[in-house]
């Protein structure tokens, strides 16, 4: 599809709103030798080349301005074996997709917190999920590339004994090194039955909630992950009509051990305070999984930033609600991610990622080009560098006023942490507006 097309800005957007690019060309990929064909056009013209998979890349790595994008989408093959707890899925599959074949085996692995994440960009670049204690990251843990599309037009299979540095890049060195067209990744029994859901809590016990949250993660079990939410309240009908729109810190999380033993190893989590409402109970694996799809819709303008911390000391617990306190509008969020487990015990120098296994990570969003929203996350692991700096950074977490309709995001905040420099999203590198689009190169059918 070229500019010419009239699917052209339906094939070209993607899930971050905030990258409004405009291709020369975007080729859909039945299959690799459509991958192949791609890759050798966009080294002839001597265009720039960006893959898509599921499209959901926080720094725009699934488009580009003027050059090439593979888009993978309809690559959704998949073969489970279940008898060797193996699964192959080809890189335009999302978390739903992957999810819904390997549970009718009962066998899972770690997704997104959002099922329609693409399974290439997750598991190549990182994210967190709710068996990442229990099982660990996806590729650093138990996958590896099937097959792999050099950017010079030839072909591999890359596995860490034959092509070590190419695999070392692709587990977190960033995008675009080439085009993986398929993963096989190591299955575990999960399901198809959790005990997992969300307790809320009122705003103004947050402390306490924060203060307690930290000692029930320090008893925690690995087959136990959670994630606390400084929010607002949603107009959502398991809430009370008198908190809508009002603070509210919930806690979500999951338990993928037996299911007798749920209850007893989420109670610490919904006693930390009077609740509003208490959701946890049994619930199907794949419900888990998508719980929270509808906060995280296609259009809306993202912007990521991340740090890791050992612990939630007092100072950490302090930034927390003194951002809190200052949060600008209904949509803005911290998050307090609790790590550790099986991610934190991936040896160090594996993989290029396995430094920032635990610690703090911050995110930013605004929904609409006509209003701008803050959202942040954190991560509580183990092991991190001391010289982490936090405090200064969280207290300006919400500064978010309303845009124009060419909004520009606001600057990062200046929040060194583990690796930074060492990847393309820095947590104290700024984001630009989006420029100009440059004059996109006529490109027509012919020329493929």
């Amino acid at each position: 599809m070229t500019p010419a097309s009239g699917e052209y800005d339906e094939a070209r957007s993607i899930w971050n709103a905030a990258h409004d690019r405009r291709p020369a060309v975007v080729i859909r990929c039945a299959g690799v030798s459509d991958v192949i064909r791609g890759v050798d056009f966009a080294r002839s013209e001597g265009l720039p080349l960006a893959v898509r998979g599921g499209g959901h890349s926080i720094p725009g790595f699934s488009t580009t301005d003027g050059g090439v994008v593979l888009d993978l989408s309809p690559m959704k093959g998949i073969r489970v074996d279940p008898a060797a707890r193996r699964v192959v899925a080809q890189a335009g599959c999302l978390w739903s997709d992957l999810d819904q074949e390997t549970q009718e085996f009962g066998l899972a692995l770690t997704g997104g917190l959002v099922s329609t994440t693409g399974i290439a960009g997750f598991t190549l670049g990182g994210g967190v999920g709710w068996l990442l204690r229990r099982c660990g990251p996806d590729l650093r843990q138990h996958g590896r590339c099937r097959r792999r599309q050099r950017r010079t037009g030839s072909s591999s299979t890359p596995v860490p004994t034959s092509t070590r540095n190419l695999f070392w890049a692709l587990r977190g060195g960033g995008g675009n090194f080439g085009v993986v067209t398929a993963f096989e990744y190591a299955l575990h029994e999960v399901g198809p039955t959790v005990f997992a859901g969300a307790v809320f809590y009122p705003g103004d016990a947050a402390a306490d909630v924060l203060r307690g949250y930290r000692d029930a993660c320090a008893r925690a079990g690995d087959d136990l992950t959670t994630v606390l939410n400084l929010t607002t309240a949603p107009p959502a009908p398991f809430l009370p009509e008198a908190v809508h729109g009002k603070p509210v810190v919930a806690v979500l999380g999951m338990w993928s051990g037996s299911l007798d033993d749920g209850d007893t190893a989420t109670s610490p989590f919904r006693r930390l305070a009077e609740p509003i409402v208490d959701l946890f109970g049994p619930m199907p694996y794949r419900s888990m999984q998508s719980l929270i799809d509808p906060l995280y819709p296609r259009g809306v303008h993202n912007y990521f930033n991340s740090a890791f911390v050992p612990a939630l000391d007092d100072r950490v617990l302090h930034a927390l609600t003194e951002a809190y306190r200052q949060v600008p509008n209904a949509m803005s969020e911290l998050h307090v991610h609790h790590l550790g487990g099986a991610m934190g015990r991936v040896a160090v120098g594996r993989d290029r990622v396995s430094r920032s296994r635990s610690g703090l990570h911050r995110q930013r969003r605004r929904p609409h080009p006509d209003r701008g929203t803050l959202r942040h996350r954190a991560g509580l692991g183990p092991s991190c560098p001391r010289h982490t700096r936090i405090g200064s950074g969280l207290r300006q977490l919400h500064r978010r006023g309303r845009c124009g309709p060419r909004p520009r995001l606001l600057p990062a905040l200046d929040l060194p942490a583990a690796g930074r420099g060492q990847g393309p999203v820095r947590p104290g590198q700024p984001v630009p507006a989006q420029p100009e689009h440059p004059a996109v190169p006529r490109v027509t059918a012919g020329r493929l």
